[in-house]
């Protein structure tokens, strides 16, 4: 950043595609504004924000809905999207639907830097800083960990951000030379960089409704709940009543009408049902286990925040580097069936030393937010 009175734009840009891609967006984009306040202003900008209805609703609305209505189909369109055809006719037909207003944004903003954080928006972007002939710095942010998809690498000649030395040596696989590939840890909101004082844990429970003296199962899945939620929560319910056990819904509707009818219904007085929250991370260090699916920075934040994960849900192939990660080094359990979570949990809760092998695993692979490292490498970068 040069030394003058002139306050520095930086454009990050993502789509609505599951919380993945802005969450790290919105943490970095925080960060850097707090950090160097009055001297760079950084621009969220979603891509698909003035695209045609029909083309939001296939990719934001057909995101949420494969993956929680015919999940093998999404899983399909991933693999397919792996033949370099496809994905560079996918590419084209997003970029027609997204370029324009992505061009009047950095036309009229005349960004310092721009940060990409989907790779359907690689394309356009490259595209208009050809055509305007501007000289812009850009990174390109891969915001799957541990398995990623051949579409971020179509364009060889980027400046590339990974969060693992994984992903790095498949993005050389790709012909992305070694020296435009930058290795983080894995980017998250800055609350997640230092532990949660235990001491508060109490508080933080009689503020929430929690009972002190029970352990405390949470079920959560991202934005959009977690996939087969009303068997979960009916499974566990049906079977573990010295627990307390907390709903996280999100924008599932459906699910939070379910439990709050079957709570009423059964006088079950350990449940505690929500809807969309902003208080997650609470959630988080006032539980003792979590089931969720294994979307990237959901199961980022548990392991931070020092939690058990229980997946019980992944998409293939795109979350299955991070299941992959978790059971090979014995940071959480992998169960497909549901009814083998109250067992899961009975023996977690009630043996001691079974607990601390997965927490003292969590705490052996010494996890970092990559936030402030990331964050500065922007400022930095020419």
């Amino acid at each position: 950043m040069e030394e003058n009175n002139k306050i520095e734009k930086y454009m990050f840009f993502y789509l609505r595609t599951g919380g993945g891609h802005l969450a790290p967006a919105k943490a970095a984009a925080n960060y850097i504004e707090k950090t160097y306040s009055g001297k760079i202003k950084t621009i969220l900008v979603d891509g698909l924000k003035e695209a045609p209805f029909y083309a939001r609703f296939i990719v934001e609305d057909g995101y949420r809905i494969l993956q929680n209505k015919a999940k093998w189909y999404f899983e399909f369109l991933y693999g397919i999207n792996k033949i370099p055809g496809f994905a560079k006719l996918n590419s084209m037909l997003v970029s027609g639907r997204v370029l324009p207003y992505i061009k009047n944004q950095i036309l009229k903003e005349k960004p310092d830097k721009i940060v990409i954080f989907h790779f359907f928006l690689i394309k356009p972007i490259y595209k208009i800083l050809k055509e305007y002939n501007l000289n812009i710095p850009v990174i390109t942010v891969v915001t799957d960990p541990y398995s990623a998809h051949p579409v971020w690498f179509l364009t060889k000649d980027q400046n590339i951000v990974v969060f693992s030395n994984k992903v790095k040596k498949y993005a050389q696989k790709k012909k992305i030379l070694g020296k435009n590939l930058h290795v983080f840890n894995f980017i998250l909101d800055e609350k997640y960089s230092e532990p949660m004082d235990k001491s508060l844990v109490p508080q933080l429970k009689e503020k929430y409704g929690y009972d002190l003296n029970k352990k405390m199962v949470l079920i959560v899945g991202g934005g959009d709940g977690i996939p087969r939620g009303k068997k979960i929560v009916k499974e566990l319910l049906q079977n573990i009543n010295y627990a307390d056990v907390a709903l996280v819904c999100g924008k599932n509707k459906g699910l939070f009408t379910y439990a709050s009818k079957l709570k009423k219904k059964n006088n079950y007085t350990n449940l505690h049902v929500y809807g969309y929250v902003d208080f997650i991370y609470d959630l988080l260090n006032i539980s003792d286990i979590v089931i969720t699916k294994c979307g990237a920075s959901t199961f980022m934040e548990i392991l931070l925040t020092g939690k058990i994960p229980i997946i019980n849900d992944y998409i293939w192939e795109q979350e299955k580097g991070n299941v992959d990660y978790l059971v090979e080094n014995n940071m959480g359990i992998f169960e497909k069936q549901i009814n083998n979570l109250p067992s899961i949990i009975a023996d977690l809760i009630n043996k001691e030393e079974y607990y601390n092998f997965f927490v003292n695993n969590i705490k052996k692979a010494k996890l970092k937010n990559g936030l402030q490292e990331f964050s500065e490498f922007v400022v930095k970068f020419k």
